[in-house]
């Protein structure tokens, strides 16, 4: 019987496989898509990210990233990383890394889909794999989670994502965050030549309509769009909580409130470690409370900036308080860190 399954091979399910392995635990992913999965995200990855590929052994190309900066027309606010940068990088190319590590500690990968999950005082058997514990991994919209009763209720009027890559030279080393009336876009770059413009919004549109309401952003995007666009949401996420018996919810399955600080990977690596650490000690009942405390800061600050995002007229407000503040912005960005 093996220690750990794991339903999910994106960079939560892989990050939780490759922390087992290096914990001795045996550890079976099991995901239905072949390497490397690629997913709507801002692909920015926060300095703490970054430290915790590093621990976990991954390596990856990318552009390093010097900090955040808010841009609303020609009102600017910036603040750089303290100390290490973070990492702008292909969400493929993340995956393709944190997959080979994982198959190099010997974790085993099972293609499928885990379906029911039946679970005793001793063992869960899912995807026909008996094992100690489960760890659900399976995104925003987990069937796991839904399966277990976990979600809550969503609410009316959720956010949604949607991601395109341009062949372009990239104009910063920052992740841009550009403000309007009806969301935000976020350009980060990822290569030499490439950038991702990732756009966040309670309106249903289409990619370039969303894009018009950022012309300055537009006039710098000169070069011809590469990847078809990618969509994700509703991005809010309830959940009742993140243990139920046997199976452990980390990443985005363990609830999602909002894209807009850009630290979806670094919590979803930073769960996984915690989810592990949890049941190697043999205290699967502890990860509830240690999820808490690890999103705790992200939950706070992603909430107040919904808040004030959620009135058009509030959210014009943001990007001029930032630039009259610098400490205060640079605060909240070391903060993400």
């Amino acid at each position: 019987m093996i220690d750990v399954l794991v339903a999910g091979g994106g960079p939560a399910g892989l990050a939780a496989a490759i922390h087992a392995a290096l914990a001795g635990l045996e550890a079976v992913v099991v995901e239905p898509r072949t390497s490397p999965v690629d997913k709507a995200c801002g692909e920015g990855v926060m300095p703490g990210g970054v430290a915790a590929l590093r621990a976990l052994g991954v390596e990856a190309g990318g552009r390093e990233l010097r900090g955040i900066r808010y841009v609303d027309g020609a009102v600017r606010a910036e603040a750089s990383f303290r100390g290490r940068g973070g990492l702008g990088i292909r969400r493929t190319t993340l995956h393709a890394a944190l997959h080979q590590r994982a198959l190099g500690l010997g974790v085993r990968m099972l293609p499928g889909k885990v379906g029911e999950v039946r679970q005793n005082a001793d063992t869960v058997t899912a995807a026909g794999t008996t094992a100690r514990w489960l760890i659900a991994a399976d995104g925003l919209h987990s069937p796991v989670r839904r399966g277990l009763g976990l979600e809550l209720p969503g609410r009316p009027h959720g956010r949604y994502g949607l991601r395109r890559h341009y062949r372009v030279e990239p104009w910063t080393d920052f992740v841009e965050v550009h403000w309007s009336r009806h969301g935000e876009a976020y350009v980060t770059p990822v290569g030499d030549d490439l950038v991702g413009v990732a756009v966040l919004s309670r309106n249903r549109r289409g990619y370039d309509e969303h894009l018009a309401d950022f012309p300055a952003l537009t006039a710098s995007l000169r070069g011809p769009a590469t990847t078809e666009v990618r969509g994700a949401g509703p991005l809010r996420q309830r959940v009742r909580r993140r243990v139920a018996g046997r199976v452990l919810l980390v990443g985005d399955a363990a609830g999602y409130l909002d894209a807009l600080t850009g630290e979806g990977i670094a919590l979803a690596l930073a769960t996984a470690g915690a989810a592990v650490r949890c049941l190697a000690a043999g205290r699967a009942d502890a990860y509830e409370h240690t999820w808490s405390r690890l999103t705790r800061r992200h939950r706070l600050l992603t909430g107040a900036l919904l808040a004030a995002s959620r009135r058009p007229g509030t959210a014009r407000l943001i990007v001029p308080a930032a630039s009259r503040m610098p400490p205060v912005f640079s605060a909240a960005v070391h903060a993400l860190q």
